[in-house]
């Protein structure tokens, strides 16, 4: 099985893992058992769009047309993200 998340693939977050407010340090955590992860701005942008309904294409397009930036960087840099998560089990993935 490979990490990297094809462009039909459709991210969500397991059972268990939820995007929430940090209300003391503000922006985003994702929260996962036994852990909270900090998110920068891009992380919080990237996992706002990540709903087990959208496909990796989309989010990428969505991402793209918000920043005006190039698909093809944003795709990179959703890659690399979205599969350090599903490394640690923080994200699956359907087809």
């Amino acid at each position: 099985m490979t990490l990297a998340l094809a462009p039909s693939d459709r991210p969500f977050l397991p059972r268990g893992v939820r995007l929430a407010a940090d209300k003391v340090r503000g922006g985003a955590v994702l929260l996962c058992p036994e852990k909270a992860i900090a998110l920068d701005a891009i992380g919080e942008a990237i996992l706002s769009l990540v709903d087990g309904s959208r496909s990796f294409e989309d989010i990428v397009a969505g991402l793209a047309a918000a920043y005006d930036a190039p698909a093809e960087q944003i795709a990179g840099d959703v890659q690399r993200f979205l599969a350090g998560l599903r490394a640690r089990m923080y994200l699956a993935v359907r087809p």
